[in-house]
């Protein structure tokens, strides 16, 4: 598998004569066509990034390529394409109506869960923002956060793929408070607003 990574990743840099953060330049485009199509799996974008540009940078990248894609995926469904979406796509979503309902519910919180927990692909988060009554702006923050999130914990998963016997602990335990202040934030929104809701 380590091979296999190096393998496409020197023939990348063969290819394209790009290096460093420039690889932004198509991997992001790439991104976008993953966010909208699903040809590819996003990992195999990230797995890219961490070969070319290290495990921290390689994270990096790839976070700002999942939450670029993530914000033009959700602008082409809502204000550009919503007809062609609409008939192409609504149709596959119906499947997964029990998370548009917490998605209406929860908002920026379900967007951040979704991202994190790979039960959905990325192109069908994007669409369910775009139909929900999320905000650009609240979809926008949540958008990164819940990237930062996933990509965060591929970058553990497949680390070691591509570096073997590298040391991850102070990523792991980065992450695990990271979760841990997410968790406390959501619980104290919760919490507020049912007191609110009582109090109504």
């Amino acid at each position: 598998m380590n091979e296999w990574v190096s393998q496409i990743a020197d023939w990348f840099l063969a290819t394209t004569s790009l290096g460093g953060y420039s690889v932004l330049l198509l991997t992001i485009p790439l991104a976008v066509i993953q966010g909208l199509f699903g040809f590819f799996p996003f990992a195999t974008l990230v797995l890219l990034h961490i070969s070319l540009l290290g495990i921290a940078e390689g994270l990096l990248a790839s976070w700002i390529a999942g939450s670029s894609a993530g914000l033009i995926v959700y602008l082409l469904c809502g204000y550009w394409f919503t007809d062609w979406f609409n008939r192409k796509w609504m149709h596959k979503l119906k499947k997964y109506e029990k998370w548009q309902k917490g998605l209406d519910r929860y908002g920026v919180w379900a967007v951040i869960f979704l991202r994190t927990i790979p039960i959905m692909p990325n192109n069908i988060i994007s669409f369910m923002s775009a139909i929900s009554s999320l905000k650009l702006r609240s979809y926008a923050w949540s958008n990164m956060v819940g990237n930062l999130s996933s990509i965060w914990l591929f970058g553990l998963i497949s680390a070691p793929i591509v570096f073997p016997g590298v040391n991850l602990s102070k990523l792991v335990l980065s992450y695990a408070l990271f979760l841990l202040t997410l968790g406390v934030i959501f619980i104290l929104r919760q919490r507020t607003i049912t007191n609110k809701e009582h109090k109504a």
